[in-house]
């Protein structure tokens, strides 16, 4: 069996990268909807709705749920994983996210005596989720985590 057969005959894998996909296709749509503009940056940056992490983890949970059963220590770690990562996304990155709009709209209004190097770079603030993106992005990997399930 060569690389790619091995690859696309993971369940668990194929699902999380298929949360993952899905979820920043989805994140790129809205932006352009709500925005009326195309940002690239939106393909495979994080932030926004819904959440890529959590649709990628869930997908992973569940894949491993259907595959290998709750008691299964694939189905711990993944369910372990799922939660430090959602948790982290609303709490510590969505406060990191708050920290670098407040810089930012400092740092244009009072721009001290920074290198014109300093000013031209924003820190970036789309690194956190609310926690309905966090929910939007778990419901959609737990979905197409089933939905990959039927083709294995």
């Amino acid at each position: 069996m060569n690389m790619w057969d091995e690859l696309l005959s993971n369940q668990l894998l194929v699902s999380a990268v298929v949360g993952w996909v899905v979820a920043q296709g989805l994140k790129t749509l809205i932006d352009f909807a709500l925005n009326k503009s195309f940002n690239k940056e939106r393909l495979v940056g994080s932030g926004g709705m819904p959440s890529s992490h959590s649709a990628t983890v869930c997908g992973l949970t569940t894949a491993a749920v259907i595959k290998y059963g709750v008691g299964s220590f694939e189905f711990a770690i993944s369910f372990v994983l799922s939660m430090i990562v959602m948790y982290d996304a609303i709490g510590v990155r969505r406060e990191t996210g708050k920290q670098a709009k407040l810089l930012n709209s400092i740092l244009m209004e009072n721009p001290l005596k920074l290198s014109a190097e300093v000013l031209q770079e924003r820190l970036k603030e789309y690194v956190g989720h609310t926690p309905l993106q966090v929910v939007a992005g778990a419901i959609l990997g737990v979905l197409l985590a089933l939905w990959v399930g039927t083709f294995y």
